[in-house]
């Protein structure tokens, strides 16, 4: 008979065997992210593909690196103790770096003192998330080294274009539904605050990714290049037309969509979700969150609970940015032949991406602005697992066995392609682990080499922990 071992004794051992290896771990967390892979524009995008593949089978796993319409998709498996199995999700692409002014070579992962953290690797992906990735296969390598086998099963499921929507893993997903069954699926991630709370979070928003291009024809404006801005009196100026569209989907201070339809099927929070806004309460500093972004006011006159609130269970509609006409040094009048922006829609549960899409597309036909072109670049609804899933009871077991009372968010702002796991394969899933980094998307990313080294020991007592709770009988209490 297979043992299932969820046996706590196993796992100091596998702490000290990640302190006495942790140089050669940071090491290898650090050749990764030296290998530059930028969805965007595809730099490095199959060599990392192939690296990550190579990292599963140095564990032992099956791994194959599987072609897709896109960046390809790394896929493996590795048996463990029992008859329970992890689906680890991760992804191996990181924004581009263009246009950033970082203090060092963003793919050189220097170490630096980044205040008032000390040590920190700096570099792109080392938060966002290929230091995660890379420290849960140094991880593994220490449960395997100590014991032999992991305490339960992991399949793996790392894409390569988490940063542009995951375009292509609905498809993935639904073409090897067969190799990801599972009993929970976990996003290994640093989750601690910048105070060192270790955070929870049970869902994620939805998003859709539009661009809105305004062209020149027979609406009327140049179709072939600018013309003399003084011909304005003239001719249809193409940008107007976008201006006045964008102006017309929010209201002046931005606090709601005017798009009719727009909130249909939005839930607002449940009794659970109540439950657990009122115990962020009293450590929600609504001043810190203004402090760590450099601002000075919120769009709403609210705190606390109301201002989670909104936070949380409010959609939105933001412009990201406007391209067009001119726009460099010095003066030079024209009437731009084409102008585009790019604004996303972030979806709370119960809205659904397609009926969205039509809304905004009734919206603009109805508004005069259907000549527009509306492209709809990616879109997926929320997430959202329940408490007391197997999945979020080991984590929160996890971070108490690290004298860590973690706060539990019923949900974030941003998106996550979460669904594809919750709604589509049925799975109580999370992000996760202790380790703090910041800056992601931006210049000068960190993550304290402190920070780490205790998500590589997380992760470790995590498994030990699901394994436990998966084992329980349903509605049975596991002790921690």
């Amino acid at each position: 008979m297979t043992r299932v071992s969820t046996d706590r004794r196993d796992v100091p051992a596998i702490h000290e065997h990640i302190d006495a290896h942790w140089p050669d771990h940071l090491d290898a967390t650090r050749a990764f992210l030296r290998q530059p892979s930028i969805s965007a524009d595809g730099t490095g995008m199959a060599a990392t593909a192939e690296m990550v593949a190579e990292r599963m089978r140095r564990l032992g796993a099956r791994a194959e690196v599987v072609p897709t319409g896109g960046h390809p998709v790394v896929s493996g498996a590795l048996d463990g103790d029992g008859s329970h199995t992890l689906l680890l999700y991760g992804m191996y692409d990181v924004q581009p770096v263009a246009g950033e002014a970082w203090d060092v070579d963003p793919f050189a992962a220097e170490l630096r003192d980044v205040a008032p953290f000390g040590p920190c690797i700096v570099a792109r992906g080392v938060s966002n998330t290929k230091g995660p990735l890379a420290g849960t296969f140094n991880a593994l390598e220490s449960i395997l080294a100590t014991r032999g086998r992991l305490p339960i099963s992991v399949k793996f499921l790392i894409e390569g274009e988490e940063e542009l929507g995951s375009r292509h893993l609905p498809s993935f997903i639904e073409a090897h539904r067969y190799r990801l069954g599972a009993d929970a699926a976990f996003f290994p991630f640093y989750r601690q605050d910048v105070t060192g709370k270790p955070i929870i979070h049970l869902g994620c928003k939805g998003v859709i990714f539009f661009e809105l291009v305004a062209r020149g024809g027979e609406h009327g404006g140049p179709t072939a290049g600018a013309v003399h801005g003084s011909r304005a009196v003239w001719f249809h100026n193409p940008a107007w037309d976008l201006v006045h569209a964008l102006d017309s989907l929010v209201s002046e201070d931005q606090t709601r969509v005017l798009v009719e339809g727009f909130y249909d099927g939005a839930a607002g929070p449940t009794d659970e979700d109540e439950e657990l806004l009122a115990a962020l309460q009293p450590t929600f500093d609504a001043q810190a969150q203004l402090a760590e972004f450099g601002l000075r006011r919120f769009k709403y006159d609210l705190d606390g609970v109301p201002l989670l609130r909104k936070y949380l269970y409010e959609p939105t509609c933001n412009i990201d940015g406007i391209t067009g006409g001119h726009a460099s040094a010095g003066n030079k009048s024209m009437i731009p032949h084409a102008v585009s922006a790019k604004f996303d829609c972030r979806l709370v549960p119960g809205m659904r991406p397609d009926r969205v899409i039509s809304s905004v597309r009734e919206h603009l036909r109805s508004r005069g602005f259907g000549h527009l072109d509306l492209i709809v670049h990616d879109a997926y609804p929320a997430a959202r697992t329940r408490v007391r899933a197997p999945i979020v009871q080991a984590m929160i077991e996890t971070y108490r066995l690290f004298g860590c009372e973690p706060e539990i968010w019923p949900t974030i702002a941003s998106s996550m392609p979460l669904y594809l796991f919750t709604e589509v394969l049925g799975l109580g899933t999370i992000s996760g682990g202790l380790g703090h980094g910041g800056r992601a998307h931006a210049a000068n990313e960190y993550a304290t080499v402190e920070g780490m080294r205790m998500f590589e020991k997380s992760l470790v007592t995590l498994l030990f922990a699901l394994g436990r709770h998966l084992s329980a009988p349903a509605g049975g209490e596991v002790r921690s």
